[in-house]
């Protein structure tokens, strides 16, 4: 597996549906900054916002495994293999992402258990 680095490119706001729906003040997404980057593989990065991750994370988990050798969706869809453009899932003030394949190998953090005999 290969990690997966995520972008911030672009936070959006939707100011009419925001003055319809929103609660009063309502900004752009104040979790994230234009440019942030994060390396994901099968977990979600820490200080990336979950909503956003539940949005993107199939995207990550396709490019960790290799989807990246061709473009998503046979072409129609981002010309460039091995990168994606998503967005979360606010419908107010979205954010867009672009997730993109690396060489770099995902080490995982955990400790694989080790078989012991039970003795009965």
């Amino acid at each position: 597996m290969k990690k997966v680095k995520i972008t911030v490119l672009k936070k959006t706001f939707d100011a009419e549906l925001a003055a319809e729906y929103g609660v009063s003040g309502l900004t752009t997404c104040p979790m994230l900054r234009e440019g942030q980057v994060f390396y994901a593989d099968y977990a979600k990065p820490d200080g990336l916002c979950d909503e956003a991750w539940k949005a993107i994370y199939q995207y990550a988990y396709a490019l960790a495994h290799g989807a990246g050798s061709e473009p998503f969706y046979y072409g129609d869809w981002i010309r460039t293999p091995g990168v994606a453009i998503c967005s979360c899932n606010d419908g107010l003030r979205p954010v867009i992402f672009k997730l993109e394949a690396t060489d770099a190998v995902s080490v995982p953090d955990y400790q694989p258990v080790q078989e012991r005999s039970i003795r009965v």
